[in-house]
């Protein structure tokens, strides 16, 4: 795993690159070709893209994001069957169920698929899952629905808890629990032995069912940070709600359409900045600068918490690498007599979603299909006995992309170029909408160039591992 439990042979299948040499071009050319694209796109957006077509309310009160079709009659009657969602949920439940079951009862060894249902299945699954189907996670949320189950027990209201919940601390909680993930990860040395990793899911569930209780469903969408990371890789899906309501019908619409509806809320700058500086990170450790860094510096063999402390600053400081070049180039923009300029990085927050699902898919590409291959086979097995439950125990993983690098890396360039070429897109729509006429183009040049750096320097990561 990158960073994680399949350090080995397995890390290198996750990355699946082995370096800039695999590219068809130098890695000079492919960094000068990506910064070209998003040249070229503000460009052609200066000039064809002259008023704003996907502000929501949230960010101006002059436009509403466009409803899009109505989803195929037969399609919307499905999703909004009570006996499918009742599926979902039941679904959810035994997924749980059988997570906590090999979490209790499996070996402590990397055979146990626990470990693969975690970090795989769980944290990079859910993120094409909600790119195809919508906010997923949601749906089958296994703490949602024994918080459901508490409250028809006790007379009580799931989408009501006893307090209200803080507005203001909008999606802290989640950055939280999101960077609590990654810590584990990347950073935590014991990350592949089976007590922690235990435990960090057994806080995991009774913070979100305390929450649940004491905020309702709301708590939900706004702290547990595996639904938070899913509802916003859904925002760059085809399916929408009417009014972006739940019980409003099921509608099509485009994804960029979709994105602009991403709520302004606090901590949605912190959010975003895990998810981009985490994997950015997770590619820099295995960077031959890092390697270097660790065994000149005297770390190998040194005291134990001098590495630990090392990796910890590292990863923290991504993040707030990554929040401070995107604040500092949304706030160098003329604005208007009502629009403070510590408000801008959250409303433009949402242009960074679409890059992290292109690094997502550049950075674990590999690794959820052969190493989640690998759990789906383990599943079958649960405590190592030789059993085949689903009849998967006998599949052989494969190892496609690995074996032609060349056409590897080719997805991983055009995912990255392409993720950041819609955040460009969805941050021009946004100034738009937001910033004074005058400074309507102008206003956005700090923002580009700091998507240029986010640009050179992920390619630049991806290609040194």
């Amino acid at each position: 795993m990158p960073g994680g439990p399949w350090d080995g042979p397995w890390d290198v299948l996750a990355h699946g690159i082995g370096g800039s040499k695999d590219l068809p071009i130098p890695l000079e050319l492919t960094i000068a070709g990506a910064v070209a694209a998003l040249t070229v796109s503000f460009t052609v957006l200066a000039v064809a893209w002259r008023s704003p077509r996907y502000a929501q309310p949230a960010a101006s009160a002059r436009a509403t994001p466009p409803e899009g079709r109505p989803a195929p009659a037969r399609l919307a009657h499905l999703v909004d069957a009570a006996w499918f969602r009742v599926v979902l949920r039941v679904v959810g439940m035994l997924g749980f169920l059988y997570t906590a079951m090999v979490a209790m009862f499996g070996l402590d060894s990397l055979i146990n698929p626990f470990f693969g249902i975690f970090y795989v299945l769980l944290w990079v699954g859910f993120v094409p899952l909600s790119l195809l189907f919508g906010p997923v996670y949601r749906a089958v949320s296994p703490v949602r629905t024994i918080n459901l189950v508490f409250a028809r027990l006790t007379g009580g209201d799931p989408e009501r808890g006893l307090l209200d919940y803080p507005e203001r601390l909008g999606l802290w909680p989640a950055a939280l629990g999101l960077y609590a993930f990654v810590w584990l990860e990347l950073v935590y040395p014991y990350a592949t032995e089976l007590g922690p990793v235990r435990l960090w899911c057994a806080a995991y569930v009774g913070l979100m069912l305390v929450g649940g209780a004491l905020f309702g469903d709301r708590f939900y969408s706004r702290a547990d940070p595996f639904e938070v990371y899913s509802t916003l890789a859904a925002k760059m899906s085809v399916w929408a709600r009417e009014g972006d309501r739940p019980d409003g019908r099921l509608v099509v619409r485009s994804p960029l359409a979709n994105l602009a509806t991403v709520p302004v809320r606090p901590g949605l700058v912190a959010v975003t900045s895990v998810l981009f500086g985490s994997t950015a990170f997770d590619s820099f450790k295995d960077s031959t600068v890092w390697v270097k860094f660790i065994q000149t510096n005297g770390f190998v063999g040194a005291h134990s918490w001098a590495p630990d402390l090392v990796t910890n600053l590292a990863l923290l400081g991504f993040v707030l690498l990554v929040a401070l070049v995107f604040a500092v180039g949304t706030m160098l923009t003329g604005v208007g007599p009502d629009q403070p300029r510590r408000a801008l990085p959250a409303a433009f927050a949402h242009s960074i979603v679409p890059i992290v699902i292109g690094y997502v898919v550049a950075h674990y590409l590999t690794y959820l299909l052969e190493v989640g291959e690998q759990t789906l086979i383990q599943m079958s097995d649960p405590f190592s006995t030789g059993a085949n439950w689903f009849g998967t125990a006998d599949w052989s993983p494969s190892y496609f992309f690995s074996y032609h690098p060349t056409l590897l890396a080719c997805v991983k360039v055009a995912a990255v170029v392409l993720g950041h070429v819609v955040g460009v897109v969805a941050a021009h729509d946004r100034a738009l909408a937001l910033l004074p006429k005058r400074h309507q183009l102008t206003g956005q040049l700090s923002l580009l160039v700091a998507m240029i750096a986010f640009t050179v320097g992920g390619l630049y990561l991806l290609f040194a591992a």
